[in-house]
């Protein structure tokens, strides 16, 4: 992990943190072979380097240029320099996709990797707190979707009450972050959540096998995630599979976890993979060993589908940097998997960034919400023919998409300036989520 590398390819620019210390410093993205490592040193606690992007499709065709939007409605001034005026400051480059709201500390499991660390004893935030965020995001330049988290947010009674405050706001999609036991287990608190009008749930979720769970949740939960998802479906609420990938644990298991969801369709909207990402709680200081890159999920996704889905069909996003996701969509028709992605550009216009947010917060909402069914069609065999297929795109369109959060180890302060999900902080301050899961080697935390 530390140390220098040999390059063999130009390196570019950029700056990060030290992993120690907390200080920004210089870095440099440098390929060997075909990985780009980022590499840095501090003047005090020596060089390190950390994988970033290793294998195909290539770094250079994934990349692309990000035209910065404009924060009208800076919170924090410009004082120390990114990543330590968040808040957001008016150099930030892009508006808020998703916000997130953390409704309480507190956990029913203890997993191995949590980017919150959770499981703490504070009070949970009271609903007049809840509600100044949910303002505080409407002040900051409207409505956005809303993603509810924790901690474990449904040990909490009241929150349908907290779903049904950000409705009322004008908040058309909210989401709640679950590891869908309680849902599973209480079907009228379930049921409760639906009436007050939540739009998706995004499950937890790493694997089709009870090992699995067990290796990284510590417990055979399999069942009742399952049972989660069913009582979604009833209920019409839209789910998205979250995988958290550890390679040797379940990057075997990425082939599996798109096939079940094809199978729970139309009730799961979509898988969205996160590769593991070393903040909050974590068992060790990561070799590149301990990381998996966006290529290597996509090429996984690719091998494990037996050529079904292929690197081509996915693209790289059109709100935050390329280099922090990719997305494709696909649709079950009777003959097989039929690819719909959009063509390179990302999900959103590249060429208005402020478009490009408003762009994808419209279309998360209309993917991971519950379809509506628009009956059969009358007219001709064509007519009928087209409709069909448009029907069948409303109801088995599944979304297959990763996010590769930044750690100490690897955080490019370039990529973190065009973060579109943003975390409500206590004070109100929207402060990018990985700068505020950040945390150092010895666990000190940026801004949690």
């Amino acid at each position: 992990m530390s140390g220098v590398m040999k390059e063999s390819g130009p390196p570019t620019a950029t700056q990060s943190l030290c992993p120690v210390c907390l200080r920004l410093i210089p870095a440099r993205r440098e390929r060997e072979g075909d990985s780009i490592f980022l590499a840095k040193e501090c003047p005090e606690h020596g060089a390190y380097q950390t994988v970033v992007w290793r294998g195909e499709p290539s770094f250079e065709s994934w990349t692309r240029p990000k035209y910065p939007a404009k924060i009208d409605v800076p919170f924090t001034g410009e004082l120390l320099g990114c990543p330590f005026d968040c808040g957001l400051c008016g150099a930030h480059r892009q508006h808020t996709c998703t916000a997130l709201l953390e409704v309480t500390s507190r956990c029913n499991l203890g997993c191995s990797f949590c980017f919150a660390g959770s499981g703490g004893r504070s009070a949970d935030p009271s609903p007049a707190t809840v509600r100044r965020w949910y303002q505080r995001v409407l002040d900051s330049g409207g409505p956005c979707n809303i993603q509810l988290s924790g901690g474990e947010p449904t040990l909490r009674d009241d929150l349908p009450a907290l779903v049904e405050l950000g409705r009322t706001m004008g908040f058309s999609f909210i989401q709640l972050n679950t590891n869908g036991l309680r849902l599973a287990r209480e079907p009228r608190f379930t049921e409760s959540l639906a009436r007050a009008g939540l739009s998706s749930v995004f499950l937890q979720f790493d694997g089709t096998r009870v090992e699995i769970h067990r290796a990284l949740r510590g417990g055979d939960f399999l069942a009742e995630k399952l049972a989660a998802i069913r009582l979604c479906g009833e209920m019409g609420i839209g789910v998205v599979l979250v995988p958290t990938v550890v390679p040797r644990v379940n990057d075997h298991n990425l082939g599996e976890i798109v096939d079940l969801a094809l199978e729970l369709l139309p009730v799961v909207r979509g898988v969205h993979f996160q590769p593991v990402s070393y903040f909050g709680r974590y068992p060790a200081a990561p070799s590149d060993r301990m990381r998996v890159t966006l290529p290597e999920i996509m090429s996984g996704l690719e091998r494990q589908s037996k050529g079904r889905i292929r690197k081509e069909h996915f693209q790289p996003p059109g709100c935050e940097n390329a280099l922090c996701s990719f997305h494709g969509n696909f649709v079950l028709v009777p003959g097989g998997l039929t690819a719909v992605t959009r063509p390179r550009g990302g999900i959103c216009c590249p060429e208005d960034a402020a478009a490009g947010a408003r762009k994808a917060r419209d279309i998360v909402a209309g993917h991971w919400a519950a379809p509506a069914y628009g009956g059969p069609s009358g007219g001709d065999e064509a007519t009928r023919s087209l409709d069909s297929f448009l029907s069948r795109v409303r109801t088995h369109r599944l979304g297959i998409s990763g996010m590769a959060f930044q750690d100490v180890w690897n955080i490019d302060l370039e990529r973190l300036r065009d973060c579109c999900i943003h975390t409500v902080a206590p004070d109100g301050r929207l402060i990018p989520f990985c700068a505020y899961n950040l945390t150092g080697a010895a666990g000190e935390a940026l801004y949690r």
